[in-house]
C-alpha cells in the first residue's frame, strides 16, 4: 500500500486514511490508485465488516491535485480527464456498492471529488470545522465522482443545481441542515466518535447492512411495486442469515445478540 493511503484492519473495521496532509489530501495519481485499491481490498475482505474513511491533517480531501493535473493537460489535453474512468468512478462505486457500511469522517474541507467520495458513503460524520464545496464549475468542469447522482438525492434537484452552478463553502452546520451530514461533532472529538460509530457497525449484522444498502440503491430509481419485490427478495436472504436467527433467539432470552456477519 502506498504511503499516500493508510490502511488498517482492527476487529472487523478497516480504517482508510488519505495521507497527503501537506497537500490537503489532494488527489494525485498515486493517491487515487492507492485509494481505489484499498477500498476494493476492504470490499473483498471477509474479515472487514465496516469501513471508516477519513483524511489526515486539516483536510478530508480537496479533490484533484491541480498542480499535477496542469502537467497532464499540457501533455494529454482533455484526455487527462480519463482519470474519471480510471480512478474516480471505481472509487465511488467501491464506496457505494461494497456490501458493508462505510462511514466518512470528514475532518476538514471536502471539495470536488473529495466531496463526492463523502457523499457516496453511507454515513457522514463531520467535524464542526469541516466544509463541503462542489468546486467543479470554478475550474470549468462538470460534476464527477457520482455527485450528479448523490447530491440531488441528498438535498433535492434544485439545491443540487445551486451548489453545482454556484460553488461555495458549505460549513458543517449548514451541511447538517441541508442533509449533507448526519452528525456534527467538535473537531477534537471526531476521531474517537467516528471510530466508536464505525466499530459499532463492524460489530453489527453485516449481511443485513448489505441488504439495506442494496435496497436503498434499488429504490432510488425503481417504482414502489418493483421496490416491494426487491424488499421481499432481500428479506428472504436476510431471514436465512445466522445473524437473524441469533437476534431472534437473543430477543426471546432477553439477551444481547452477538453478530457474526453471516
Amino acid at each position: 500500500m502506498s504511503d499516500t493511503v493508510l490502511y488498517e484492519v482492527t476487529e472487523g473495521l478497516a480504517t482508510v486514511t488519505l495521507n497527503r496532509p501537506d497537500a490537503m489530501n489532494a488527489l494525485n495519481d498515486e493517491l487515487k490508485s492507492a485509494l481505489r485499491d484499498a477500498l476494493r481490498a476492504a470490499a473483498a475482505d471477509e474479515a472487514v465488516r465496516a469501513v471508516l474513511l477519513t483524511g489526515s491533517g486539516r483536510a478530508f480531501c480537496v479533490g484533484q491535485d491541480l498542480k499535477e493535473h496542469i502537467g497532464s493537460l499540457q501533455e494529454q489535453g482533455g484526455s487527462a480527464l480519463h482519470t474519471v474512468e480510471e480512478h474516480y468512478n471505481p472509487i465511488t462505486l467501491a464506496i457505494a456498492e461494497m456490501p458493508k457500511p462505510v462511514v466518512a469522517a470528514v475532518n476538514g474541507v471536502a471539495a470536488g471529488a473529495g466531496a463526492g467520495f463523502a457523499f457516496a458513503a453511507d454515513y457522514r460524520l463531520l467535524a464542526d470545522s469541516a466544509a463541503f464545496n462542489t468546486a467543479f464549475a470554478g475550474i470549468a468542469l462538470t460534476a464527477d465522482s457520482g455527485i450528479s447522482w448523490t447530491l440531488p438525492r441528498l438535498v433535492g434537484p434544485g439545491r443540487a443545481a445551486d451548489l453545482l452552478l454556484f460553488p461555495r463553502s458549505v460549513r458543517a452546520a449548514e451541511a447538517l441542515e441541508l442533509g449533507l451530514a448526519h452528525k456534527v461533532v467538535p473537531a477534537d472529538e471526531l476521531p474517537e466518535t467516528a471510530a466508536t460509530m464505525a466499530r459499532q457497525l463492524a460489530q453489527g449484522p453485516t449481511a443485513a447492512y448489505a441488504a439495506i444498502k442494496e435496497s436503498l440503491a434499488y429504490g432510488a430509481d425503481h417504482s414502489l411495486a418493483e421496490t416491494l419485490e426487491k424488499e421481499a427478495e432481500l428479506q428472504l436472504r436476510a431471514g436465512a442469515s445466522q445473524d437473524h436467527r441469533a437476534a431472534v433467539e437473543a430477543f426471546v432470552k432477553k439477551e444481547k445478540p452477538r453478530f457474526t456477519g453471516r
